[in-house]
């Protein structure tokens, strides 16, 4: 290289990127002004107004409870609904997202009562609707509180007119679903053990418990065996004829089978012993005993044969197995209650029971149908046997709903000495009903062994406290009664499901084993602030069914809200003109909020004229499949026959980075507001779009940081097109005189316009964001940005090339702050507003229209190639810069060997030395020396780095041989010299 001539400052000559977009984002500033902005604006209603007419979309919103600020779930699950409902009205939809609350219910009422805890006030002494007044005042506030949060992440919607389920009319609305239920004949009054809550005094669906580790007495209870009355005739299956009851079964008299419990408060509910005709069992003999209590020797016991050793260690006696004991054996056997002497003297029957398994305790489930569901079906499936055997099938009320024993349980209700036991204390601790259990069965010689052990246990989500199961009447919608057209609530919710998309495909397989398993949907909870369950029964349980008392429920509802139930005379009120009033009882129980919120779909989609019914999307957590998208299916499919939606998406739940649950006691929580005042919004927002959302994500300062440097790099990329985009005049160039290069980069954006929209339709958020973000930094940035830097800058404003790379650099800028819109609303915004000072916002316009001559495989594969050839060319002469031989690629002009028949066809009508940015490039058709660079993954090519010749241009830095070619500009290239005259630059 030759030494330069006299320099001058061209800089003030080259187009440079200019713009005001800054470098740093200082988004938590930004940010609120933007929102406010769209506040003012009106931003929403011009929303609507663009999209009127168009195909509707709409995800429904699943209600959030309104009883605190939102947390980083609550945000999570707002930014995927917001992305979807935005790229759809971006996508020529009419996407209106209607924001909701759930109002009623426990968790509001819980607040409250703490409150009056606080105050020492009595919630009893206090009129049911004054209380309901400050439940509703707390939601209110509260809805207000978290709409702001919600605006702050950048969310859209209609937060002026959200529908909430206390409004009036969707008090009334919800009302109206349990009246057609109960008027279709598939809600009834029944008695069945349901999970029930001492301290909230409750019952509690499935989806109100989360489950934890607790240390319960355990026990093992001898049954003894009822001896047959061999006089009797007995029924022999084989010859169907009546035969003398069998020597064997004779022989079973006086011993004993032995159950093993979690519960020992359950045992005076017990009423059977269920066992499995599947399981081998024996009948053993104590042949030594080491015990204080318990079993002693000769005594004979029934076991299953997998378990019997096991038991024997647990009484620290000694087993011999003296026969084996058959399926029909056993159910033949009665046995007496181990409590008989207090009271307890019926039959205890056995009976086979499908969920009964010899993986732990005896192989004998001791059977208390009041207080589990798998005892309650095991005894309702073996009535009809029972009733054959003249065994009663009531069941008692054991324990009340404070959790004290009632007179059903004998020897520990109130009559009993020291008053009645009690399960558990209003603040969940355990009473004193296991230790008077186990100290009735030690007194009576029934108890064969005792212990402890740790095992999950079901706990009120609300109040962390342990529940019960506890049989009490309340009102259910039958799963399985024949609904007059051949199918049931169960067989339309398994269609329904069948006939919805779930994202993931998990889901749907989750959903339907719910489905196919759960019992009778309870409705009925015990408590005050709600929609009641507004009927009338009788004594029998038998609903009044009077349209004109139903109309003026409804009608008072609509206009007083559900207060109107509670309010004085409000029998005398609706049941005016209806005879024999004494014989009807006005039901006090609220509607488990689970039915409110499954109610949402008729009061928000079907009666709102913005939307459409059913939905095109419900969105929630994991969770909600026992949850909203639950009791929405079974709502639906009651009164509607089908599910209130379409498609069902779910997301996991966010961890904390190390993959701990989060937890205010570990201190391990983000809160997004402690993100959007650090990074803003939008960082959150891209962290969410960069996860697996389907699966459970994670969350920390490391992870923060991670998405704040890729957000960095996308609006590096976004201000670059800005400040180059500075000097476009919005010039429309024909597709045919591109440059192969703009050729290849609108390729690329037809290509990404195909997954863009295909990722959006199916949700793939992740896609969108990798791919994206890989396009801005590799394939613009460190490639097709770098390469025209040059042109750009230092062509002519007349050059061809020039105009053509501004031309595509519009369509990239646009396409790539459309695309990006729904994840990042504030920067794009932000950068729109910057290119298109008078448009009113970037989120009312659609995605870029792609021409279908864009999609050019052939320079696809073509440019493949030549970039192969490139990466060897910028490999080698990163080694040079590394060794400091060279400071600048335009300081080298290597030769390029290349030995590839195909990867040279490429190359030609190329300026390689442009595509490499050097001065110059000699290409040479073979497989070069030896000792040249060569890169393993690029077969047969080569590059030697060799310096370049010439003098360096004080505009461009290029080194040529043309520099001083134009006397008037002496220390330029020609190129720049044309440029400069261009540009009517004088020296």
């Amino acid at each position: 290289m030759t030494d330069t001539v006299d320099k001058k400052d061209y800089s003030a000559t080259l187009a440079l990127p200019q713009t005001d977009f800054p470098m740093r984002a200082g988004l938590p500033q930004k940010e609120p002004e933007i929102v406010a902005r769209w506040q003012k604006m009106g931003l929403y209603k011009k929303l609507r107004a663009s999209a009127a007419g168009r195909e509707k979309f709409v995800l429904h919103d699943g209600p959030p409870y309104a009883n605190g600020n939102i947390h980083i779930g609550h945000a999570l699950n707002k930014i995927l609904k917001d992305v979807i409902t935005r790229s759809f009205q971006m996508r020529g939809f009419d996407s209106n997202y209607v924001p909701g609350w759930d109002c009623h219910g426990l968790p509001i009422e819980w607040k409250i009562e703490e409150k009056y805890r606080e105050k020492g006030k009595d919630k009893n002494e206090v009129p049911i609707n004054e209380f309901r007044k400050e439940c509703r005042d707390f939601a209110v506030n509260w809805i207000k509180v978290q709409s702001e949060e919600f605006k702050r992440l950048g969310i859209e919607g209609d937060f002026d007119n959200p529908y909430t389920t206390m409004n009036f009319h969707a008090e009334a609305r919800i009302a109206g679903e349990l009246l057609k239920i109960a008027k279709s004949g598939q809600l009834y009054r029944g008695s069945k053990p349901i999970m029930w809550s001492v301290v909230e005094r409750t019952a509690l669906a499935e989806a109100e418990v989360e489950y934890h580790e607790v240390e319960s007495d355990t026990i093992w209870v001898k049954f003894p065996v009822q001896p047959h009355d061999s006089t009797k005739m007995w029924h022999d299956k084989a010859s169907n004829q009546p035969v003398p009851v069998p020597q064997t079964f004779v022989e079973l008299a006086g011993a004993f089978v032995v159950i093993w419990t979690t519960t020992p408060w359950t045992i005076p509910g017990n009423r059977a012993i269920s066992f499995s005709s599947k399981i081998e069992y024996g009948l053993y003999e104590v042949t030594e005993a080491t015990n204080d209590f318990g079993p002693q020797q000769g005594e004979k016991l029934i076991f299953a044969k997998r378990l019997a050793q096991d038991c024997a260690t647990k009484a620290k006696v000694a087993l011999e197995l003296r026969r084996d004991v058959s399926g029909e054996e056993l159910g033949a056997i009665i046995c007496a209650h181990p409590l008989a002497d207090l009271g307890y003297d019926f039959k205890v029957p056995l009976i086979d029971g499908d969920h009964v398994t010899d993986d732990a305790g005896t192989g004998f489930v001791h059977t208390a149908p009041g207080h589990g569901r798998e005892d309650f079906d095991a005894w309702m499936s073996a009535a009809r046997l029972l009733d054959d055997r003249k065994i009663s099938t009531k069941i008692p009320f054991t324990v009340d709903d404070a959790g004290f024993y009632t007179e059903d349980a004998p020897g520990f209700g109130p009559s009993a000495e020291g008053g009645a036991a009690r399960v558990m204390d209003d603040n969940g601790k355990k009473g004193d009903a296991n230790k008077r259990v186990i100290e009735a069965l030690i007194a009576a010689n029934n108890l064969f062994a005792r212990g402890r052990i740790k095992h999950d246990y079901p706990h009120s989500w609300r109040s962390k406290k342990p529940v019960i199961f506890r049989n009490t009447p309340q009102w259910f919608v039958y799963m399985d009664k024949e609904l007059g057209d051949g199918t049931t609530l169960r067989s339309r919710a398994l269609g329904a499901i069948d006939d919805t998309r779930f994202v993931p495909a998990a889901g749907q397989n989750r959903l339907r084993a719910m489905i196919e398993g759960r019992p009778d949907w309870v409705l009925s909870r015990q408590r005050a602030w709600g929609v009641p369950i507004c009927v009338f029964a009788d004594e029998s349980g038998e609903v009044l069914q009077d349209e004109t008392v139903n109309a003026r429920i409804l009608e008072a509802f609509e206009v007083e809200g559900a207060d109107a139930w509670f309010a004085d005379g409000a029998k005398e009120r609706f049941l005016e003109g209806v005879p024999n009033q004494d014989r009807w009882t006005q039901v006090r129980d609220i509607l488990d909020v689970w039915f409110d919120s499954g109610c949402t779909h008729t009061f928000t989609l079907e009666d709102r004229p913005d939307l459409k019914w059913p939905a095109d999307v419900y969105l929630e957590g994991s969770d909600q499949h026992r949850g909203w998208f639950h009791s929405s299916l079974l709502e639906g499919c009651a009164t509607r026959g089908r599910a209130p939606y379409n498609a069902v998406i779910t997301h996991g739940f966010t961890m904390a980075e190390d993959g701990r649950k989060m937890s205010k006691s570990i201190g391990n929580t983000i809160a997004p507001q402690d993100v959007m005042a650090q990074s803003g919004a939008d960082i959150l927002r891209l962290w969410v779009m960069n996860t697996d959302y389907w699966e459970d994500q994670r969350l920390g300062k490391t992870i923060i940081q991670t998405n704040v440097d890729a957000y960095r790099k996308i609006r590096n990329t976004i201000r670059w097109m800005l400040g180059t985009l500075a000097h476009d005049h919005g010039e429309e160039i024909a597709y045919d005189t591109l440059p192969e290069l703009e050729k290849l980069m609108l390729h690329r954006l037809a290509e990404l316009d195909t997954l863009v929209r295909e990722s959006y339709d199916a949700f793939e958020f992740k896609k969108i964001t990798r791919a994206l973000t890989d396009f801005a930094n590799v394939e613009l940035s460190a490639f097709y940005f770098d390469i025209r830097k040059d042109a750009l800058y230092c062509d002519a404003p007349s050059s061809a090339r020039r105009r053509a790379a501004l031309f595509v650099i519009r369509k990239l800028f646009d396409s790539l702050t459309l695309w990006f819109a729904p994840m990042m609303p504030f920067t794009t915004e932000e950068a729109w507003l910057s290119r298109n000072p008078s448009a009113e916002s970037v989120h009312l316009e659609q995605f870029p229209v792609v021409p279908a001559e864009w999609r050019n495989d052939a320079i696809e594969a073509k440019w493949q190639k030549v970039r192969k050839v490139r990466s060897v060319v910028t490999g080698a002469l990163e080694v040079e810069r590394k060794d400091k031989r060279i400071g600048s690629s335009l300081e080298a002009a290597p030769v390029v060997h290349v030995g590839d028949a195909e990867l040279m066809a490429a190359l030609n009508g190329l300026d390689l030395a442009e595509i490499c940015i050097t001065s110059a490039i000699t290409v040479v058709g073979d497989e070069g020396p030896a000792d040249a660079f060569r890169l393993g993954e690029v077969a047969k090519v080569s590059v030697e780095p060799t310096l370049a010749k010439g003098v360096k241009c004080a505009r461009s830095w290029r080194i040529t041989d043309d520099v001083g070619s134009d006397p008037e500009y002496p220390d330029v290239s020609a190129r720049d010299a044309a440029a400069l005259r261009e540009l009517g630059v004088t020296l």
